[in-house]
């Protein structure tokens, strides 16, 4: 494993593996989920997830879920992401030849610093989130979720911190409130790239360096 830090504190580890070949999966970790909202962002840093699929500077609306369909990746397996407690995470899984990847990384540099959050995409996402939260509260996770939360989580800032957010909050989220979460928290010091697949290590870091440098 190839790792190291950019002057700018983002953090990167690069890995060649040809099992299975031509194949790249990148990673942009972020520190920073559900536990570092405000009172007024709970549900938030989820929220801003999806707003990542919704268009960036250079990729507005769905035309960055649209320009990695055409290297042959999917939305869910090869294009997807989740946010936790701790962390935010975005992936995609790539072909491995020079110009998909160069699209990759660059798609990864316009989620940590280029999200547009436009309030017209937030009112169209909200409905996708709501509907979210409604199948969990009536599954098995929401029930699990309810019996033990207190016991496990009680007296932490866990504990009225879930990633999901709450109903009312989902409801009432504006683009402002996103964007001041972005901005406080997609910062390079607390963010990682990570590249694993049929590449060539050095070469890749790199890549990185220059994009993200």
């Amino acid at each position: 494993v190839l790792s190291g830090q950019l002057d700018n504190g983002v953090r990167y580890y690069v890995r060649a593996n040809d099992r299975p070949g031509e194949r790249v999966s990148a990673r942009l970790a972020i520190d920073a989920g559900s536990t570092l909202e405000a009172d007024d962002q709970l549900g938030a840093a989820h929220y801003l997830e999806h707003m990542m699929f919704n268009g960036t500077e250079s990729l507005p609306e769905n035309a960055l879920v649209r320009v990695l369909e055409r290297f042959g990746a999917e939305f869910g397996p090869d294009v997807n992401a989740f946010t936790s407690f701790d962390e935010t995470v975005y992936s995609l899984t790539v072909p491995n030849d020079d110009e998909t990847i160069g699209t990759a990384l660059d798609v990864l540099v316009e989620w940590a610093s280029a999200a547009t959050i436009a309030e017209q995409e937030v009112e169209n996402e909200r409905g996708v989130i709501v509907e979210e939260w409604r199948l969990r509260d009536q599954g098995y996770v929401a029930r699990y979720l309810d019996a033990v939360v207190d016991r496990l989580l009680g007296g932490t800032a866990y504990a009225d911190r879930l990633p999901i957010g709450t109903i009312d909050s989902i409801r009432t989220l504006t683009a402002e409130e996103l964007r001041r979460f972005y901005e406080d928290w997609y910062r390079p010091d607390l963010m990682t790239v990570v590249v694993v697949g049929d590449i060539d290590p050095p070469a890749m870091v790199a890549e990185i360096e220059e994009r993200f440098g």
